[in-house]
């Protein structure tokens, strides 16, 4: 059966409608590859009884020649911040398990399309870290290096994938949580168009009717393929048409030389490679300076993030942000930085005309990227500063970053690759570009203009076809 469970979601259905392994098999063998990889503790928690009362009627149906959706049988689980009936999104935190709670809606459509959804992968609390532990379900381990992390806030759905646990999986990203595990954990994942995924049954909070500010739900997957068929089953409207790709005069922008944001040079290195590799397959590959002022970005993006994040914050934190406005004025007035305490304090203590004004330099960057995106088809860019990281499980205020060198770097600077993307509402794809000369894996992104998404990630799967066969 773990021959199976090595193969992605694709080749799965294909073993799954020849007969050559049934819906119970490939549950069964999911949940025993789970427990045979507890060490990594991506699966967290589960619903194997009415995962197996699921498989048993796909199976009956394909017995009977019946009409089965495009996902029958296939396993799948989902981040743990996402509502499953029965199994309630937790985001790591105990108080939210005691609800009842509905299929989140990306959960209700994959059931439709015939998926079984039996199980939850383990998150940070609050979903606010790029590592994974939390006091409920405990630490999530890179299943690359099981002394790192797997990244986080969708750590263990990255780690359940390559870990080979699961061939498809749900997460969400407002900070880079989608990109930044797919590239620590070598695996694929999209971040959709700001608002075209559902995110009905994300959580925290638990209850809410608007949409979370730039958040976004989002496919992974072990193959760029397969992002293709789990975007098309969970985007609110789905690109009927399979889009496809060529790497010859595709135009690229490469942004990996960005003296503002850390980069680590086997980081730097690598992509460097993976891009001379897209030029010999036939893409016009441009190295960039930024497409738009990082210095802008950055001050932007933080003010949007840090008011989500006040927004929830206990009342006496809240307290002490207000008393803190006036000094934090002062310092941005004296230059600190988009990443500094002031930043910090002005955007949990943010007002509305302080959110007005970032979001209408949103609304310029985003207008900026657009014209970029006239003159190239895509842009490619790091996803992370670094390779998968050592497990630090400190205050993040304490923390900090080395690169290869010893050089040590703020926490918080871990946004940094994140922003554009993010600010501006844009589709990006994580791909694996090759691995560090300490042999973990390096993710880029591939950006597209907004609305792009099934041609990015068709570009992905282009160059993901392209350079295995080189």
């Amino acid at each position: 059966m773990a021959d199976f469970l090595d193969r992605d979601a694709t080749d799965q259905l294909a073993a799954l409608r020849s007969g050559d392994i049934s819906a119970r098999e490939l549950l069964l063998a999911a949940v025993e590859r789970a427990e045979r990889t507890a060490d990594v503790n991506a699966v967290v928690s589960r619903d194997v009884e009415r995962a197996l009362r699921e498989a048993k009627l796909v199976d009956e149906k394909r017995a009977r020649g019946d009409e089965v959706g495009m996902l029958a049988g296939l396993p799948m689980t989902v981040k743990d911040t996402l509502d499953v009936e029965g199994l309630p999104g937790s985001a790591g935190l105990k108080t939210l398990l005691n609800r009842k709670a509905v299929d989140a809606c990306v959960v209700e459509r994959v059931r439709k399309a015939g998926a079984i959804v039996w199980g939850k992968t383990n998150t940070p609390a609050n979903a606010g870290d790029w590592q994974t532990y939390n006091a409920l379900y405990g630490v999530t381990n890179n299943p690359l290096d099981q002394t790192r992390t797997p990244g986080g806030s969708s750590g263990g759905s990255a780690a359940a994938l390559a870990a080979g646990i699961t061939a498809l999986e749900i997460g969400a990203d407002i900070a880079g949580s989608l990109r930044i595990p797919a590239s620590y954990c070598g695996v694929f994942a999209h971040k959709p168009t700001f608002g075209v995924i559902s995110q009905r049954g994300l959580v925290p909070p638990a209850v809410r009717a608007a949409d979370i500010d730039l958040a976004v739900v989002g496919p992974m997957a072990r193959s760029a393929r397969d992002l293709q068929l789990l975007y098309n089953t969970i985007a609110d409207h789905p690109d009927a048409t399979r889009k496809r790709a060529t790497l010859r005069t595709l135009r690229v922008g490469l942004w990996i030389d960005e003296p503002a944001f850390v980069l680590d040079h086997p980081v730097h290195d690598t992509i460097r490679a993976f891009a001379e590799r897209l030029s010999a397959a036939g893409s016009v590959v441009s190295p960039i300076s930024a497409p738009v002022p990082p210095g802008v970005l950055l001050s932007t993006y933080t003010m949007l993030l840090f008011a989500i994040m006040g927004a929830s914050v206990p009342p006496l934190a809240g307290v002490l942000f207000e008393a803190l406005r006036g000094p934090a004025r002062v310092a941005a007035a004296m230059g600190a930085s988009p990443m500094s305490w002031a930043q910090g304090v002005l955007g949990y203590a943010a007002r509305h005309r302080d959110w007005l004004a970032a979001n209408e330099t949103r609304a310029h960057l985003r207008g900026e990227m657009i014209t970029f995106f006239q003159r190239y088809d895509i842009l490619i860019c790091p996803c992370a500063p670094t390779v998968a990281f050592p497990h630090d499980h400190r205050p993040i205020n304490w923390r900090t970053l080395s690169t290869s060198t010893g050089d040590r770097f703020s926490y918080l600077r871990m946004l940094e690759w994140s922003a554009l993307a993010t600010t501006c509402g844009l589709p990006a794809t994580a791909i694996p570009a090759g691995l560090a000369a300490s042999g973990l894996p390096v993710g880029v992104q591939i950006i597209g203009p907004p609305g792009s998404d099934t041609f990015v990630i068709a570009v992905a799967e282009a160059i993901e076809k392209a350079l295995q066969a080189a």
